[in-house]
C-alpha cells in the first residue's frame, strides 16, 4: 500500500498577515504595526563633527526605545514601464515632429539601457509594533469594552473601538521613534493601507510584482474575497 504523502500546509497558515487597515498591518497574533519610510543619509561625505552629532543622535535614539523597532533595507530592481509608457502617450500628443521623433528616441535608448542593466532602487523602512498582550489583559479599557452590547468584530478578531485604541497606543509609539530620527537629519512618511499592501505584495511575490500590478485598494470588493489569501489585497479594508 503506498503511503499518503504528507499533507501540505495552506498558505494561510505561513503568511503571518492578517489584514491591512487605516495604514495600520494586523498580524495573525494581533500584533499590530506600523511601517516609516525613511531618507538616508551620506554618512561618509559628513564632515568628522557632523558624524559624531549623528553617532550620538542614533545612540540617544536607541536608548530612549523601551520597545522593538524593525530597520529594513530592501532592494528592488527599477520598473520604468510607467515612465515609459508615459514618454510614448507624450509623444503621441506631440505636435511637434522634430520633438516627437526625439522623445521616441530617448524611449527607445532608456528601454536598452535598462535591458541589458539591472538598475536597482534602495527603500530603507522602519517598522513600529504594539503588541495586545504588552498591555494589562483586564485593564479598564478590557473592561469596558467587553461590556459594550453588539460590537460588531472585524475581520482582524478586534471591535472597533478596540482596535481605534490599539492603533492610538502604536501611533504614539510610532511618534517616538519618528521624533528620534528626525534628530538625526532624517525625513519619515508613514505608508497608508495601499503602499503597505504594495510593500507586502512585492516582498510576497516578487517575480510576480513586476509583471503584474496591484491594484487600488478603493477598487477592491474584501466582502466577496474573504477568506481568500490569493494575495494581501484580499485583506485590505478602506
Amino acid at each position: 500500500m503506498r503511503d499518503t504523502p504528507p499533507k501540505g500546509k495552506a498558505s494561510q497558515e505561513l503568511v503571518l498577515l492578517r489584514e491591512v487597515r487605516d495604514g495600520i498591518a494586523v498580524l495573525t497574533d494581533g500584533t499590530l504595526r506600523a511601517t516609516l519610510l525613511t531618507s538616508s543619509l551620506n554618512f561618509a561625505l559628513k564632515s568628522e563633527e557632523e558624524q559624531n552629532a549623528i553617532v550620538y543622535a542614533y545612540q540617544d535614539f536607541l536608548n530612549a526605545l523601551d520597545f522593538p523597532v524593525q530597520i529594513t533595507v530592501m532592494s528592488r530592481k527599477l520598473d520604468i514601464t510607467p515612465y515609459l509608457e508615459e514618454l510614448r502617450e507624450r509623444q503621441a500628443a506631440q505636435s511637434n515632429e522634430l520633438l516627437r521623433l526625439q522623445m521616441g528616441e530617448y524611449s527607445n535608448f532608456v528601454a536598452e539601457l535598462v535591458k541589458g542593466n539591472d538598475i536597482m532602487t534602495k527603500s530603507f523602512l522602519v517598522t513600529v509594533s504594539y503588541s495586545v498582550q504588552q498591555s494589562s489583559k483586564e485593564s479598564w479599557f478590557t473592561r469596558i469594552t467587553k461590556g459594550f452590547a453588539g460590537a460588531a468584530k472585524r475581520g482582524g478578531g478586534f471591535t472597533d473601538v478596540e482596535f481605534a485604541h490599539y492603533r492610538t497606543q502604536l501611533l504614539q509609539r510610532v511618534e517616538q521613534v519618528a521624533v528620534g530620527l528626525r534628530n538625526i537629519g532624517l525625513r519619515l512618511v508613514p505608508l497608508n493601507t495601499q503602499e503597505l499592501l504594495e510593500l507586502y505584495y512585492d516582498a510576497f511575490n516578487p517575480v510576480t510584482s513586476r509583471n503584474q500590478r496591484l491594484a487600488n485598494v478603493g477598487q477592491l470588493d474584501t466582502e466577496d474575497t474573504k477568506g481568500d489569501l490569493a494575495g494581501e489585497q484580499r485583506y485590505a479594508r478602506s
